[in-house]
């Protein structure tokens, strides 16, 4: 599985602007199986839980709360690579050279 760091990296849509771009993935992100899902899901709580944990622990230090915010800005670094590769294979070739 190529991993793909933007939705422009995808050569199925590269040349779409980004909207058009968006619709692509969620479209691909709708027919992905069981199983992918699982594993997208169980990834988004396996990042957003450290967080929860992190914020009710803000009463004992609020370094936590420094913690929480340096975690969710990694939600984004670290989940959109692999939602990008997991519906690169559902993206059929899109071609918009008669427009």
């Amino acid at each position: 599985m190529k991993i793909y760091f933007s939705s422009r990296d995808i050569p199925n849509i590269a040349h779409l602007p980004l909207t058009e771009r968006l619709a692509a993935i969620q479209k691909a992100q709708n027919r992905l199986t069981g199983p992918e899902k699982l594993l997208l899901n169980v990834l988004k709580l396996a990042v957003l839980l450290p967080i929860f944990i992190l914020i009710f622990r803000s009463t004992e230090s609020w370094y936590s709360l420094l913690w929480a915010a340096l975690v969710a800005a990694l939600y984004p670094i670290v989940l959109r690579p692999i939602q990008y590769s997991l519906c690169a294979k559902y993206i059929p070739p899109i071609d918009h050279q008669g427009e």
